[in-house]
Formats: C-alpha cells, structure tokens, sequence
C-alpha cells in the first residue's frame, strides 16, 4: 500500500540557514561505517555532527491539496488547528524572527482500513539492510548508482527539520529514522533517500500529509558525502527535487540535487530522484507487507 505525492518541489536552497553539520572525522576512523568506505557489518550511526540539513527549498505551490491530504492518511481524516495565532509586527517596526507555532495535526485510519493493518504494526519497523539491502543499485531501466552513504538513527529529530520533527512528536512518535546518499555512474548527482518509520500508521498518514502541504517546512536532512567518497559537498542555494511516498507505517522522502549545484537539467534529475525514491519504497513497502 503506497501514496504518492509527486507534485512541483524544485527550487533553490537558499544561503545562510544551514545547521551545522558534517562529518567530524575521517570515515576510515568510524567501524560502523557501512558501504565502500568502512566495514558493511552495520550502518553508520547518526552521530549529532554527522550530517547536515542543506537548507529550504523556494516555496512551491502544490496542486490538489485537498486530494493529497485524503491520500495522505489513506482516506482517513486529517484536522489542522491553530498556528495563526502569533501576533503580527507592528507596521513600520523591525521584524523579529520567531519560531512558528507547530500546527496541531490529529490523523485518523479510515472506515475500511484492512483488518491486517493491527498485525502488520505490530511487525518491527523495517532496519537498513531492508530497505537500503544493496551498495550497488541497477534499477529495471538500466540506470546505474552507488550508496555512498548511509546512517541510521532512533532518534528521529536529528534527521528531520525543527517543524517536521515537532509535528512527529505529536503522535506516538518516530521508530526509525535511516537515510542512504545515492550518485549516478557518472557520479554527478547526489540523491538523499529517507525511510521514517512510525509507531501508527495514523502518524506516518499525518507527516505524509503535511509534507505534501508544505514541503518547505516539514523536510528531511540530506546527507553530505563522505570524505572518502570523492565527491563534492553540494553548494549552498544550490536547486533541488524533493519528492515522498507514504507505505503502511513509513514515510519515504527524497532530496535530489546536482553535485555542483547545476541549475539545468531538472528532467534528469528529477528522474533519478523519482526512480531512486520508487526503489527504496518498493523495499519498505515488500518489507511492510511481507
């Protein structure tokens, strides 16, 4: 069972807003590093200053909302309150910059929700090796990439922004949290997969939903490469693909972006970003109804 949600997310990432995050040491010092780079006994664990969120996208507008909000929790309902209470700045005083208040966001399962639904949650949530099982990834047409990262973490909030992380903890919170960085044979673009994991599916439904809304706001981090990776660490402000699905208990998020922070070619990116998200989300959802 999957929902999708592939509507317009391409923008620049503007300068200034970025965290920080990187790799503090060499990844030859790490023996959990999973992949090429390290022993591939265990993924990487998200150490706080491991990795780095890019930044936000130029807002888009998203067609249908209200179509992608009922895909969202699977025909369920999904109520939005508050957030528009903050007080304004007065005319001609300097603005301060605040911290918006976090919507509250309640999910529900629809009517008909699949009597196997209780089973199916009651399963662990899915691990790395499950939905990132393969260094090297050939997809159905032929394309070719690399997993030149991965890093997996329980501690959810460090691979989400503030906003998306705040609205996940409204629920009964986030399992799982694992991202996988992918390059293409010609090692020029960086795609960054993300596989959050849920305790209820009424949660999963609601940061899907939100995502959809505003994608801006509720975002994944992007993994930086590592140094041992040979590749360039994306430039600041530099446009990016942004797309997500939505399986039983997960939401699988993808940030695609060219190394060199290239402003053409949005159809090919796009692309691999599409293709690489369909591929770890036929893993988790093989997984999650298996």
């Amino acid at each position: 069972m999957t929902h999708d949600d592939q509507g317009p997310s391409h923008g620049h990432i503007p300068q200034g807003q970025q965290p920080p995050y990187g790799h503090p040491q060499p990844y030859g010092q790490q023996p959990e590093q999973y992949g090429p780079y390290g022993p591939s006994a265990a993924p990487a664990p998200w150490p706080a200053e491991q990795h780095r969120r890019r930044g936000r996208v130029r807002p888009a507008v998203l067609a249908a909302t209200g179509v992608v909000l009922a895909a969202a929790v699977a025909g369920g309902a999904l109520m939005y309150t508050g957030g528009d209470d903050a007080p304004a700045a007065a005319p001609g005083a300097s603005a301060t910059v605040t911290p918006a208040a976090v919507p509250s966001v309640t999910g529900s399962l629809p009517s008909d929700a699949p009597s196997a639904l209780a089973s199916l949650l009651a399963r662990p949530v899915v691990r790395p090796e499950q939905a990132f099982p393969e260094s090297a990834v050939r997809l159905a047409d032929g394309s070719r990439y690399e997993r030149v990262d991965l890093a997996t973490t329980t501690d959810c909030a460090r691979g989400m922004s503030q906003d998306l992380a705040a609205l996940a903890e409204q629920g009964e919170g986030c399992s799982r949290l694992t991202t996988a960085l992918f390059t293409d044979a010609e090692r020029r673009s960086q795609v960054s997969v993300t596989v959050a994991s849920f305790v209820r599916a009424e949660d999963a439904g609601t940061v899907f939903g939100m995502a959809s809304m505003d994608p801006v706001t509720y975002q994944t981090v992007s993994l930086d490469p590592p140094p041992g990776a040979g590749l360039p660490t994306v430039p600041p402000g530099s446009p990016g693909v942004f797309r997500r699905l939505m399986t039983v208990r997960s939401v699988v998020f993808a940030n695609g972006q060219w190394g060199d922070g290239s402003e053409t070619g949005e159809a090919d990116l796009t692309r691999q970003t599409e293709d690489l998200l369909q591929y770890v989300n036929d893993n988790v959802v093989a997984y999650e109804e298996g």
